[in-house]
């Protein structure tokens, strides 16, 4: 068995651990998690996690937006992070940088039957490609090609493209939206972010002030959190629309990216969200957003879809990128 220096690096958290590989099994050996905003710098943090730690031949990272050659610009924190920086700064004999939905794709064939939940089965028996999408602090989206024999994940940043409305209401959404955005993306609804603003516009519309408890815990704490705790206790009104609303666009965007991937043997739903509000994603108004897509619709009926459960995909896949990498 090999050890290797793995990483997902969040708009909000980073995880950093060592992961022991051996074929697609993985075992975590030591792990840590840091807020992302507390550091300067990513090598400030990795810095801390290395300390008294033997420090592993092999290291790759995911991280929350787009990969050029090697060097990342994370999206949603102020990081430039640097391969060659890295490899030379910590003696790694190889230091890989991979987009965080792409590392989430390279980490399924970690999971098993328990670390998911079948939102819709699909055809049994199907082999092509396959998709991540992931609602988190922002929206991430990624493919897996299949060649025949294996899938090859690639990422996409897919959840900065323009957002679509559907109705009237989503009409009147893009336009208060647009008065804050330059460019309004599935991102600035789909993600903790986007909820805020999707239950902000919501009660404007409704004309309906926000309870005080609600905005005691919106203050206090995760704020995107109280609005989905307070949907899911049947708290508030507004909370309920908005978690209904927010998980009626996840649906339709998910089938925005099956169809343009062609993703016959799987839609998976990865990041922190959808766990959390599994009830709602499991209610039907998920997949019939994902299925409204007219003519196509039966094309999506076959493509089986999955809420990722285990948290770690995102870590058990970059680990076991640099492991392939040097096999």
């Amino acid at each position: 068995m090999s050890h290797f220096l793995s990483g997902d690096i969040g708009g909000t958290k980073t995880r950093i651990a060592v992961v022991e590989v051996s074929g697609r099994q993985v075992r975590i050996v030591h792990e840590a998690s840091y807020p992302s905003r507390d550091y300067p710098a990513f090598e400030a943090l990795l810095d801390n996690f290395l300390s008294g730690t033997e420090t592993p031949a092999h290291a790759a990272f995911g991280i929350a937006g787009p990969v050029q050659g090697r060097v990342a610009q994370t999206t949603n924190l102020p990081w430039r992070i640097d391969a060659d920086v890295l490899q030379s700064k910590f003696g790694f004999t190889r230091c890989t940088l991979l987009n965080d939905l792409e590392a989430t794709a390279y980490g399924l064939p970690a999971l098993d039957e328990k670390d998911w939940v079948t939102l819709q089965s699909g055809a049994p028996n199907v082999s092509g490609n396959a998709a991540v999408i992931a609602a988190g602090t922002g929206l991430g989206e990624a493919g897996l090609f299949w060649d025949g024999q294996r899938h090859h994940p690639f990422a996409t940043e897919g959840g900065h493209a323009s957002f679509s409305p559907g109705d009237e209401l989503e009409m009147a959404l893009l336009c208060h939206l647009q008065q804050q955005y330059q460019h309004v993306s599935w991102e600035r609804i789909v993600s903790g972010m986007g909820l805020l603003d999707l239950h902000k516009f919501l009660g404007l519309h409704q004309r309906a002030a926000i309870p005080e408890w609600l905005a005691e815990e919106m203050r206090n704490g995760d704020a995107a959190a109280a609005i989905a705790h307070a949907a899911l206790s049947g708290r508030d009104e507004i909370c309920i629309e908005t978690l209904d609303r927010f998980v009626r666009l996840y649906g339709a965007e998910a089938g925005n990216l099956a169809l343009k991937v062609m993703s016959r043997s799987g839609l998976y739903l990865g990041g922190g969200i959808a766990p959390k509000i599994l009830p709602l994603l499991q209610n039907g108004a998920f997949i019939e957003a994902f299925l409204n897509k007219g003519r196509m619709r039966p094309l999506l009926e076959a493509i089986p879809v999955r809420v990722i459960l285990n948290d770690r995909a995102a870590l058990f896949g970059p680990a076991l990128r640099a492991a392939q990498l040097v096999s």
